[in-house]
C-alpha cells in the first residue's frame, strides 16, 4: 500500500504545497507547487478573500498535477505566541501474558501528561515526546516492551486559538479536512534532522518574506521560539531604493544577480535594467552584493542575539534555511556570523531542494513519526485515488465530519 501526504505552508509571500509518497520506508516527492499569495501579512491572515483565493490557486495546480482531488493535508500554523511547555504523565500497564505495549499505550500516557496543562484560549498544536521511562528503562520508543508502569516526558506546544482556525477555516472553505497541525520550526528540524542532534542542543533560523523565525531545539525536540520582524522584503526594498527600480526587478536582482556575501561577485559583470523613471542604468554585481549582504548580515546577527536569549548554554549547530538562504554564497557569510556551527539547510529530496519548502516537507517527516509511534497506518489518498494519480483530474466528492481532526497531533484516540 501507498501512502500519500499533502502539507500546506500558508506564507507571507508564497502558499507552498508538498506532496509525498511514503513507499516501502522512502519517501518521494509528487508534486510541489509555490503560489504567490495574497491577503497574508508577517505569516498572519489579514484578508480571508484574497488568502482563499491565492491558497485555490496553488491547490488548483498541485491537482491539476496529480490529476486527482486533495481532500486531506497538514496545514502549517503561525508561530505568533507559541507555548512550549514540559510535561510528564504515567500510568500503570495492565498487560496480559504475552502482550507488550503497543501504540494505545503511547497514546494513554500523552494523555495523561498534557491532562489540564492547557489554557481556555490555547489550541494544541502537537505533543513531542521526549522520552519514556517503562519501569527502569528510559527509551525513545517503549513499543513491543513489558512492564508494570510507563511513563512519558514530552513538549506539549500550544498557540492561540485564532492562529489555528484563521488557516483551518482557508482549507475547510476549500472542501479539504486539516488531519493535522505544525508549527515551521518543528518541520523544519525534521527536514534537516540528523541522529546526533538527539544529542546536542541547537537552532534554525528560517529567513522567510518579512520575518525571519527563530527555533531553539534540545535533542531533536523544538523548545522555545521568536520571531524578528526582518526578510528577504528587506533586502528588496534596499535594491529597490537604492537603484530606484521596481519591486519585480529587484527580485529579479536578488535572486538571480546578486550574491549573499561580496567576496565571489566580479566587479565586471553588470546587470541592464530599468528604473522607475525610465533610465537605462547597468548594476555592477560587487556593489548590489555588497547591498544584499549587509542586510543579511544584519537579520544574522539580530538571529545570533535571539539565540543567545533563548538559551542559556552554548549551541551545538545553527541551521539557515528560508527561501533567502537559497542565494548564493549564503554558507560564507552565515559562516562569519555563527562560526563554524552554522550550515545552510540542504534539502534532499529531488524536486524540492530550494529551502523555502523546508517546513512544508518536515511537517510530512513530523507527521510520519508520529505515526510509526502510535503504530498507526494512514495515507491521506484512499486506494482509488492512488491508483488514479497519473489519470485526468476527476471530481471527487468531500465528506467532511470536522473542521480540524487533529487525531494525530494530539495522540488522542
Amino acid at each position: 500500500m501507498k501512502h500519500i501526504y499533502t502539507s500546506v505552508d500558508i506564507g507571507s509571500d508564497t502558499i507552498k504545497i508538498v506532496v509525498c509518497e511514503l513507499f516501502k520506508n522512502k519517501l518521494s516527492l509528487l508534486a510541489a507547487s509555490s503560489i504567490k499569495s495574497d491577503g497574508i501579512k508577517k505569516g498572519l491572515i489579514t484578508n480571508v478573500d484574497k488568502a482563499l483565493e491565492s491558497l485555490k490557486k496553488a491547490i488548483n495546480e498541485v491537482e491539476q498535477m496529480l490529476g486527482v482531488k486533495i481532500t486531506k493535508a497538514i496545514a502549517s500554523v503561525p508561530s505568533y505566541m507559541a507555548n512550549f511547555t514540559m510535561i510528564k504523565g504515567k500510568i500503570d500497564l495492565s498487560l496480559g501474558h504475552g502482550e507488550t505495549i503497543q501504540g494505545n499505550e503511547v497514546v494513554q500516557v500523552l494523555q495523561n501528561a498534557s491532562k489540564n496543562k492547557m489554557m481556555s484560549n490555547e489550541e494544541m498544536i502537537t505533543i513531542i515526546p521526549i522520552d519514556f521511562m517503562v519501569d527502569e528503562n528510559i527509551v525513545r520508543d517503549p513499543k513491543g516492551m513489558t512492564g508494570l508502569k510507563l511513563s512519558a516526558r514530552a513538549v506539549m506546544v500550544t498557540t492561540p486559538r485564532k492562529n489555528v482556525y484563521s488557516v483551518a477555516s482557508l482549507l475547510n472553505n476549500l472542501g479539504i479536512e486539516v488531519v493535522d497541525i505544525a508549527l515551521g520550526g518543528i518541520g523544519d528540524i525534521y527536514a534537516f534532522k540528523r541522529k546526533k542532534m538527539d544529542e546536542q542542543i541547537g537552532a534554525i533560523v528560517n529567513i522567510g518574506h518579512e520575518i525571519t523565525n527563530i527555533s531553539l531545539y534540545n535533542k531533536g525536540v523544538i523548545v522555545k521560539n521568536s520571531i524578528i520582524q526582518y526578510g528577504g522584503k528587506n533586502i528588496e526594498n534596499d535594491i529597490s531604493y537604492i537603484y530606484k527600480v521596481s519591486d519585480e526587478d529587484s527580485i529579479k536582482l536578488k535572486e538571480n544577480f546578486a550574491l549573499a556575501h561580496k567576496n565571489s561577485a566580479s566587479v565586471n559583470d553588470f546587470y541592464e535594467v530599468n528604473t522607475l523613471y525610465g533610465e537605462k542604468i547597468k548594476v555592477n554585481q560587487f556593489e548590489i552584493s555588497e547591498v544584499v549582504m549587509s542586510r543579511v548580515e544584519e537579520i544574522l546577527e539580530l538571529s545570533k542575539r535571539e539565540i543567545l536569549s533563548l538559551s542559556r548554554r552554548d549551541v551545538d549547530y545553527v541551521i539557515i534555511t528560508g527561501g533567502t538562504s537559497n542565494l548564493s554564497d549564503f554558507q560564507q557569510i552565515s559562516r562569519e556570523v555563527f562560526g563554524n556551527i552554522s550550515s545552510v539547510g540542504n534539502m534532499k529530496i529531488v524536486g524540492v531542494r530550494n529551502n523555502k519548502y523546508s517546513s512544508a516537507l518536515g511537517n510530512i517527516v513530523y507527521f510520519i513519526n508520529k505515526l510509526k509511534l502510535q503504530g498507526k497506518n494512514y495515507t491521506m489518498m484512499d486506494k482509488e485515488d492512488v491508483e488514479d494519480l497519473s489519470s485526468p483530474k476527476r471530481n471527487i466528492g468531500v465528506t467532511n465530519e470536522s473542521m480540524l481532526s487533529k487525531v494525530f497531533g494530539y495522540f488522542f484516540e
